[in-house]
């Protein structure tokens, strides 16, 4: 019995095979109210009025403090810290020694020595292996998310999103608002809780992401509740959350870049059996042999803009020569828009004979954690399409990906395969027949103010 992710990969017989035949359900927000409303009035609301996530359930907490702190954050991070002050956040991306994407996370800048990352597993895991073996002088605590933590979360995670936000957040605090710039963080004070909150927001529209102690999460919920009855605060459960992420055009879950290198093997003997990246499931129409077909550079995610070569870290020799030699030009990030005739013909096979098509989940049609669907053109492979959903804001089906440059201009026109054509032995692929859904490339972000005024704020 395998004991951690290198034996793992070893007697699965490769990465590719490990992660295909996983049995393991798809990564989902736990202990988190699936609806509220419906999904679809959830949605619409972070458009039209103000919405309120809760983000305490499936998140992990990374608390970095001590002399070294900002010294292990620039040993691993591609953009730079230079600029750091407390009191400010940033999005922080590491890549391997390749320079290809492990993960990413917010990391939020505390106090003086004091630093918490937060964020799904990959880049968490690759902070915390090397805060405990780098020989660096800090001391962390983990919290892990509640579907593998025992008892309560240490803090508590609100968002607050919306054309309304700001609204709900001047009742609550009973006073202005604080005009802050993006990721930067002040305190609140709510229902007599102090509240450390990060400006911020999703898919575009304004917001805070708030936080603090567990044992004041009810008093601080309930009156933000109360603050938004008379401005349109909805609740948006589990099912319409990860939807945000296709209007915002961040794309949540690349495959974390670590199932080869020899020089990560100590790495994967870390990462335990039942580490994220060792039981999660991969699919889709896209297949390969080679794990590293399914890696992406920061400058396929669009995170070129953020990559700094001020300061060593792992990965920087590769990706100044990814500058150098023009890969950095090669893919783009995009949206692409599912053609709805198209999509309801595949859904609406289900109701005919025979096999049809891959079941379309809805508002998340994801059915694995790593997922990778074919784009083509003309038969050849020219992109693969990730994180996909139905937004009732755009009445469309939506997928984040990246495709070639060549074909990466608004508008044209593409093929993206959906179902797998290799047998999956997934628990939640059933018996059906891959179908062609015609798409058209768009901007990610999608909406046009979240890629202009919204973060230049």
């Amino acid at each position: 019995m395998a004991k951690n992710l290198e034996e793992a990969i070893k007697e699965a017989g490769s990465p590719v095979k490990l992660l295909w035949e996983s049995q393991t359900p798809p990564s989902v927000v736990p202990r988190v109210v699936q609806e509220f409303t419906n999904w679809r009035d959830e949605q619409l609301a972070w458009r039209r009025t103000a919405v309120l996530y809760d983000q305490c359930h499936h998140m992990a907490d990374l608390n970095i403090k001590g002399p070294d702190a900002l010294k292990l954050i620039r040993d691993l991070a591609v953009n730079s810290v230079e600029k750091f002050p407390v009191d400010m956040a940033k999005q922080f991306v590491a890549v391997n020694h390749d320079g290809y994407v492990i993960g990413d996370n917010i990391l939020f800048h505390l106090e003086e020595d004091e630093y918490q990352a937060v964020g799904i597993p990959p880049s968490i895991n690759w902070m915390h292996y090397h805060a405990v073996t780098g020989g660096y002088d800090v001391r962390i605590w983990r919290d892990d998310n509640s579907a593998v933590r025992k008892g309560d979360p240490v803090n508590y995670r609100y968002q607050i999103q919306g054309p309304g936000a700001m609204d709900v957040i001047r009742d609550a605090t009973g006073e202005e608002p604080p005009k802050l710039k993006f990721f930067y963080m002040t305190r609140f004070t709510i229902a007599g809780k102090t509240v450390r909150a990060l400006r911020h927001g999703m898919a575009g529209e304004p917001g805070f992401e708030i936080w603090g102690p567990w044992e004041d999460k009810d008093a601080v919920y309930s009156a933000i509740l109360e603050a938004g009855k008379k401005h349109g605060l909805t609740q948006v459960g589990g099912r319409a959350y990860h939807t945000n992420a296709l209007e915002s055009g961040w794309l949540p879950r690349p495959l974390p870049a670590i199932y080869t290198d020899e020089r990560l093997a100590d790495y994967r003997r870390w990462l335990d059996e039942n580490a994220y990246e060792t039981i999660s499931p991969l699919g889709g129409s896209f297949h390969s042999e080679n794990i590293e077909d399914y890696y992406f550079t920061p400058y396929d995610l669009d995170y070129g803009r953020i990559v700094a070569f001020d300061h060593d870290f792992i990965g920087r020799e590769a990706l100044e020569k990814m500058v150098a030699d023009g890969v950095t030009q090669k893919r783009k990030k995009v949206t692409f828009v599912w053609n709805g005739d198209d999509t309801a013909a595949a859904y609406g096979s289900m109701f005919h004979e025979g096999p049809g098509a891959k079941f379309i989940n809805l508002p998340m049609s994801l059915y694995d954690t790593f997922h990778a669907d074919r784009i083509e053109v003309d038969g050849k492979i020219v992109g693969q399409s990730t994180w996909c959903g139905y937004s009732a804001n755009e009445r469309a089906m939506l997928s984040l990906g990246v495709i070639d440059a060549a074909f990466a201009e608004p508008g044209t026109e593409v093929t993206l395969v959906w179902g797998e054509d290799t047998p999956s032995p997934k628990l939640q692929v059933e018996d059906h027949v891959q179908v062609k859904i015609r798409a058209t490339v768009q901007a990610a972000p999608l909406v046009e103010k979240a890629r202009t005024s919204y973060r230049a704020n």
